[in-house]
């Protein structure tokens, strides 16, 4: 169970054989419950929370998605402080799981607090918002952060489960596995209909500590020995960074990558914490008739896996990646220019394959461009890119509905126009990636 595969020499495996490794369920299963956490609050209840007690009109409706945004960006702020100590950890004990269910059980923890502070009546007002509603957004905020900060150790774990070549299988199976955590955990809309979105808060929590517990029970740690560890201090995790950036002619190909995913991430994160308020209040869908979208965008997201895996592993990860960023941008156009739901229902499933996609093509590439040795410290980096953009992404779609809130609708479909630009010129610089070869 705690055999390591990456041993190039090793025997390549069937898919069959891969995804019954007891391993492999137990890491793919860890992708289910935090896809609960991400589908669940991130994209669609939290929002719908905050756009049912602030929304109450067309210019609220933009405050309410400036919170949104504003909140999503906090949480990657403090990410982006902690992520380059996390690569350093993880180089240096070899321990992922056990930080995995430590800052998991601390998400859990504050999305169930979500749920309680969600249903709290206090007749306490700051400019018209309620303080129930203050402690629900810090609450997602530090659920988010452990949750974020959780996915680095766990995609780091990818490079122990496989050889070089079962990589994008094993990616393309985690993340297909990861979203019918989508479809489990859109069954807590049973108990919220239309209206009280904070009550979903609690089940999910629920869901999300289930599902972990396969990789908390099953996956074992390879430390490295006490006697080859070092000190490691808070800025240590710059300093490697800042060492890295000095050689960078010696990895050009990924950190070309980084920046090109850099702008990639922007437009994913943001659209994935805007697409629940923007399909209600600009495109006229109701919450129920946004879950139904929600799935179909799913299993597309579930095919769109499944099918990038063998892609990447045919034409190889650059490539795919190029795809998937074309699709990503016809998406996000026919969303910008949408004046009838149908053609949100196209957008949503062209979306839905880009995002699956991009995380299996991405997470594989950077297997693929980084020595094994740095591992480790290049998946912190990869971590430290995404989620830079995280902040600057949610930041500016915020900004746009916030100074373009008297315009009503234009302000949204402005601010997700500002997404293709950024897609454009995360695969403009993508295209530059040259990956060495035999690395």
């Amino acid at each position: 169970m705690g055999k390591t595969f990456n041993n190039q020499n090793s025997k390549t495996r069937g898919p069959l054989a891969l995804y019954l490794s007891l391993p492999i369920i137990s890491w793919a299963f860890y992708d289910f419950a935090n896809t609960i956490f991400s589908s669940n609050i991130n994209t669609v209840f939290f929002p719908f929370y905050m756009d049912e007690v602030l929304g109450t009109d067309e210019v609220r409706q933009q405050v309410a998605s400036t919170f949104i945004s504003y909140a999503n960006a906090v949480a990657s702020f403090f990410l982006v402080i902690f992520s380059p100590l996390f690569g350093v950890w993880i180089d240096n004990t070899g321990y992922k799981k056990r930080f995995i269910v430590w800052f998991a059980s601390i998400s859990i923890l504050f999305t169930f607090m979500m749920g309680v502070f969600g249903g709290l009546h206090i007749n306490v007002n700051y400019s018209g918002v309620p303080l129930s509603l203050f402690l629900v957004v810090i609450s997602f905020v530090i659920a988010k952060f452990f949750f974020n900060s959780s996915l680095v150790f766990y995609d780091s774990m990818m490079g122990d489960l496989g050889t070089k070549e079962e990589m994008p299988l094993i990616s393309g199976f985690g993340v297909a596995v990861g979203y019918l955590g989508t479809i489990c955990g859109l069954l807590v809309y049973l108990l919220v209909s239309d209206g009280d979105f904070h009550r979903a808060f609690i089940p999910t929590a629920i869901l999300y500590l289930i599902f972990s517990l396969p990789l908390f029970f099953f996956m074992k740690d390879k430390p490295v020995p006490k006697e080859q560890r070092r000190k490691i201090k808070f800025f240590e995790g710059y300093k490697e960074i800042f060492q890295t950036f000095k050689e960078m002619k010696k990895y050009k190909a990924i950190f070309t990558f980084m920046i090109a995913y850099f702008f990639l991430n922007d437009a994913i994160a943001t659209t994935i914490a805007m697409m629940a308020v923007y399909a209600t209040a600009i495109v006229g869908f109701t919450s129920s008739q946004f879950i139904v979208l929600y799935l179909v965008s799913t299993i597309s997201t579930v095919i769109g896996s499944m099918i990038f895996g063998y892609v990447a592993k045919s034409i190889g990860s650059k490539r795919s990646v190029t795809i998937v960023a074309i699709i990503m941008i016809i998406a996000l156009f026919i969303a910008v220019f949408a004046t009838a739901q149908w053609m949100f229902w196209i957008a949503g499933s062209l979306f839905g394959v880009s995002l699956g996609s991009m995380w299996v093509t991405s997470r594989t590439l950077i297997i693929e461009l980084s020595p094994e040795e740095k591992r480790g410290q290049f998946f912190g980096l990869f971590a430290f890119s995404g989620k830079v953009s995280s902040i600057i992404g949610p930041a500016l779609y915020g900004t746009i509905t916030l100074l373009l809130k008297d315009y009503g609708t234009i302000a949204s479909r402005t601010a997700l126009g500002s997404l293709i630009i950024l897609t454009i010129i995360g695969l403009i610089i993508h295209l530059q990636v040259k990956p060495v070869k035999n690395r």
